[in-house]
């Protein structure tokens, strides 16, 4: 994954601040769109827009069907986390 492609995911486009807390938690353990709602107090449409915009980027993968399916880190944003916690640091110290 390209340093420039997360730092625009995350830096450069609305919504940015979501998805890095959603990469955060789901590097801890896999997550159900309702559970990830819950544990960042977000409503249920904004997370399942942020899970469908990094799935479409090869984020995040999913197990399971629709409302009971398992959101994890795809392998690549798994080799690619230190460069994550880079940039996110880097945002928030801004």
């Amino acid at each position: 994954m390209k340093k420039v492609f997360l730092w625009w995911l995350i830096t450069g486009s609305k919504g940015g601040e979501n998805r890095a807390r959603i990469i955060l938690v789901l590097k801890e353990r896999p997550y159900n769109a309702n559970k990830l709602a819950e544990k960042l107090s977000l409503d249920y449409k904004t997370i399942r827009h942020h899970i469908d915009v990094l799935k479409e980027n090869a984020i995040v993968k999913s197990t399971g069907e629709k409302y009971g399916a398992l959101y994890f880190l795809s392998d690549e944003m798994e080799d690619d986390y230190n460069t994550f916690l880079e940039i996110w640091e880097e945002f928030k110290r801004n």
